[in-house]
């Protein structure tokens, strides 16, 4: 498994927000239609906040001390909730889904500062990415951030990861649409 894939997508993906949203102002970034939608800025931070609860595991993986539960060894499982996953996230947003606490963004008002973070953030997780080689050729199953007993392979974190960025892009630009 060749980790580029996935660091291409990153640069569309982070190209993608410099782009369409990098001459907004900090309100323009901040606006929200209403209080059920989130603003531009809400959708990077929750994509930020949302990938660094993946760090500590993918850091102790490659550190070697990373156990997984029980329920990683039942391949149906893993392949089960891998796919289950990921279908949710795709970038077609036909449903909404409601996300975990802890990935709800840190705030409502975001930091003019917030697509230099987005950049160093996407960064950060190229590294970490193309790190990951010999964990992908093992196959190596990882547990979501927010429920241990989701269980998933590390591939199919990072199609994950990248489907909910994209998810989020498409949900800022439509934000942005509003603002006429």
């Amino acid at each position: 498994m060749d980790t580029e894939k996935w660091t291409d997508k990153i640069d569309s993906i982070t190209d993608n927000f410099k782009q369409t949203f990098g001459k907004l102002s900090i309100e323009q970034l901040n606006w929200k239609p209403n209080e059920q939608i989130w603003s531009i800025a809400q959708n990077i931070d929750h994509i930020i906040v949302l990938n660094e609860t993946y760090f500590p595991t993918i850091d102790s993986m490659q550190q070697g001390t990373y156990n997984a539960p029980f329920i990683g060894k039942a391949g149906f499982m893993v392949n089960f909730f891998g796919k289950m996953i990921f279908k949710s996230v795709q970038p077609d947003r036909k449903r909404k889904i409601k996300t975990f606490h802890i990935w709800e963004p840190t705030s409502s008002e975001v930091k003019a500062d917030l697509l230099i973070r987005f950049g160093n953030h996407q960064a950060n997780l190229k590294e970490r990415i193309s790190n990951c080689q010999d964990l992908l050729d093992k196959r190596a199953v990882i547990s979501s951030p927010a429920n241990k007993n989701i269980v998933y392979t590390l591939e199919t974190a990072f199609d994950i990861i990248l489907a909910h960025e994209q998810r989020h892009f498409e949900q800022a630009k439509e934000t942005l649409s509003k603002q006429s």
